[in-house]
């Protein structure tokens, strides 16, 4: 019986633990002189919808991802801002959205005796700091420009550390929540 609960602990823990890597984090900024109201069609930015910059591998493929995440972004970028009260037109938009596709690695590391105050005399750590942990992680992150006039008047930025052998499904659901929170937080007309 003990053995079962142990099993089921670990399982949810492990569960948990990975639904928390694969969280994606939101950040946003906006021009607080802009009049969110005002604005009622929007469109893609006439140089493109978006961008896919990569820099993980010497093999990276920017051009292949795009032509994967291009529909994606778009079809999640259209359904929520007609949920933020904008509609979209292909004539001349009071804003234009343009999205970027950031790939990369990224590495965290602590190494012995990096919390430990230094030595009283010279305030040099008591011994010789070595990695104790390192972390290698796949990064993506998605940026969202709405511009008025030429000027970025709202940006959010989605990251997510992710996991390489992840199913195509979960990462367009990924790219899908990443749109919906950033878009969710982008002033709604009325």
């Amino acid at each position: 019986m003990h053995s079962r609960v142990a099993a089921i602990t670990v399982t949810t823990a492990v569960l948990l633990a990975v639904q928390v890597a694969l969280a994606v984090d939101v950040k946003v900024d906006f021009d607080k002189k802009f009049d969110f109201k005002s604005p009622q069609t929007w469109g893609w930015n006439p140089d493109g919808p978006g961008k896919v910059l990569m820099a993980r591998t010497p093999d990276d493929d920017p051009e292949a991802v795009k032509k994967q995440v291009d529909p994606i972004v778009m079809d999640a970028v259209t359904a929520n801002m007609k949920e933020r009260g904008l509609e979209f037109t292909t004539g001349t938009p009071d804003v234009t959205v343009t999205y970027f596709l950031l790939l990369s690695t990224n590495t965290s590391a602590q190494t012995i005796g990096q919390f430990v105050p230094g030595a009283y005399a010279w305030e040099v750590p008591p011994f010789l700091a070595s990695t104790q942990s390192l972390e290698v992680m796949n990064r993506g992150s998605l940026l969202l420009d709405v511009n008025s006039k030429g000027g970025v008047v709202w940006r959010g930025l989605a990251q997510a550390n992710i996991r390489m052998g992840t199913d195509l499904k979960r990462r367009e659901a990924l790219l899908r929540e990443a749109v919906r929170d950033l878009l969710r937080r982008y002033p709604r007309k009325s």
